[in-house]
């Protein structure tokens, strides 16, 4: 038995046995950036995408995978889309950093992907070859400006399709994306904690890309099983303080790949990222749990093994039926510039129509797999949904189980549970019981790694966040308000809803309903929606 499982126990517990170390207090003072920087190196703008333009959208958020090819600007579009600044936001809510947000130094800048804390550790390197539009080499994307800056030239893509063996979606593209991690972006906030974070919003990131190529007729797959401490070396980082997490090839448009270029071995990246931060702190436990996930980088799963630890078809109980979802024919992209958390402004005067829910849970199901490298196409989902319903109209307040065969929920426990929600969450941030329908989203986190090994930790997280990520644009798409929080007491949740008998872990809350009318906030777009 791995140290992730020593982890995830750790992780669940948190609520009642604070994680290593208990007395930690964040520096916000000496924060890092939420990129990184590297100063003199040379810097490309990348296009806008005018070619993401509403009227080619017309395949909806979770439409099928598409044969289209990137081009130069669907990348730039989809790269400012998911995690590039789109714009500056205020708001009246109940959030803990209100106080600091109208300072320019804090400001609080919107992007279309969800990230934990609002803090955007995961770093996109774009490592392009010979067809591709620039010179070959190494590209950093530079979040608030929307450009790449060029790191290495040179084509090592050949480098990067070593790292991933012989995974079949590699075999004809030399143009990669390659998210990254450096902790210190997370763990000065969240300490120990912030492997889970991180992990999560990973998945976030690739579910934002996996919808946004969906909608533009494209194909996304991603790996999360590769020779990482290769790669890594290659992008010129620290072994202990960065993490290389998944790596996701484009079919590139134009020139067809002639003769693959070389391995490089010798190949890295020399410049460093200039540090914000005064002090950078080191968190045993954190890095215990990457060197763990390390182990069998490379020795990608045979299909199939996963097959055991995948989520069950919903139990025996009374049924009750939801409408058909309310279509979400929303364009992606202003779906995503519309995303937001609500932050404690949830009001329970309007109960919601049923046909949001039933949208909000149809796309969690959408994103329960990963189009991953480990994962055994239309296979069952990791990913169980539960609903505690509060306000939702002609829908019993009680806790149901969601049936992804039928669409409908399964009841468990009636009655009105939302003095259990709120006792439960442990911050201030959330009106818990004010929320129309809480969904908890639960896996079998225990025999993932049992099947796959510690590495599966970051495959279960991923899919989470990507449940999250498509809750989240849903109820954009949808016209409802949402947000999604950590800071709940798994442990109870756990004996609530009778999992332990299942071996399932309630790894976050997704909350749903209306606002309170007549917001007081505050928003600047940088690029129309």
């Amino acid at each position: 038995m791995g140290y992730a499982h020593e982890y995830a126990t750790a992780v669940m517990r948190r609520g009642r046995i604070p994680m290593e170390p208990a007395d930690f207090v964040p520096d916000w003072s000496d924060r890092p950036r939420k990129g990184k920087f590297f100063p003199g190196a040379p810097s490309f703008p990348l296009p806008d995408g005018g070619c993401a333009d509403d009227a080619t959208l017309d395949r909806g958020l979770f439409g099928q995978r598409g044969t289209g090819e990137f081009t130069l600007p669907l990348l730039g579009a989809m790269l400012r889309d998911s995690y590039g600044l789109t714009g500056r936001r205020l708001a009246v809510q109940a959030n803990t950093d209100l106080g600091s947000l109208p300072f320019h130094s804090h400001a609080n800048w919107s992007r279309g992907t969800a990230s934990g804390g609002g803090l955007y550790p995961v770093g996109i390197h774009w490592v392009t070859g010979a067809s591709g539009p620039l010179a070959p080499g190494v590209y950093y994307y530079d979040t608030p400006r929307h450009r790449v800056t060029r790191l290495l030239a040179g084509d090592v893509t050949g480098e990067v399709r070593t790292a991933l063996g012989d995974w079949e979606e590699a075999a004809e593209t030399d143009q990669f994306l390659v998210l990254g991690v450096t902790f210190w972006q997370n763990a000065f906030k969240y300490n120990s904690f912030c492997y889970h974070a991180v992990t999560m919003d990973v998945g976030a990131l690739l579910q934002t890309w996996r919808m946004w190529a969906r909608a533009h007729g494209l194909h996304l797959g991603s790996a999360l099983w590769f020779d990482e401490p290769r790669l890594g070396g290659m992008l010129g980082l620290d072994a202990d303080e960065d993490g290389v997490f998944a790596v996701v090839p484009l079919r590139w448009a134009g020139t067809a790949l002639a003769t693959p270029a070389p391995p490089a071995p010798g190949a890295r990246v020399r410049r460093t990222p200039d540090e914000k931060s005064r002090r950078v702190l080191a968190f045993p436990t954190l890095r215990r749990i990457h060197a763990a996930t390390l182990e069998g980088a490379a020795d990608r799963p045979a299909p199939g093994t996963l097959d055991t630890a995948l989520a069950t078809h919903a139990g025996p109980g009374e049924r009750s039926p939801l409408p058909t979802p309310v279509p979400l024919d929303t364009p992606v992209r202003r779906a995503l510039r519309e995303r937001r958390s609500s932050f404690g402004r949830f009001a329970a005067a309007e109960p919601l129509a049923p046909d949001r829910l039933a949208a909000a849970l149809a796309a969690a199901v959408a994103a329960g797999t990963l189009d991953s490298d480990t994962e055994t196409p239309g296979g069952a989902p990791l990913i169980r949904l539960y609903v505690f319903v509060n306000h939702v109209r002609d829908v019993p307040a009680g806790l149901y189980e969601y049936d992804r065969d039928t669409g409908g929920l399964v009841l468990m426990k009636a009655g009105d549970l939302g003095a259990f929600l709120q006792e439960n969450y442990f911050l201030a941030n959330y009106n818990v019981e004010q929320a129309a329908a809480v969904l908890v989203p639960v896996a079998r986190t225990h025999a993932v790694l049992d099947a796959v090994g510690d590495r599966g930790y970051r495959l279960v997280n991923a899919a989470v966040g990507a449940t999250a990520q498509a809750v989240y644009t849903a109820a954009s798409a949808a016209g409802t308000a949402c947000g999604v929080a950590l800071g709940f007491d798994s442990v109870s949740f756990e004996e609530e809803l009778g999992l332990a008998e299942r071996g399932e872990i309630p790894l976050l809350i997704m909350m749903i309903g209306h606002e309170r009318p007549h917001p007081a906030d505050y928003r600047y777009d940088i690029v129309g929606p």
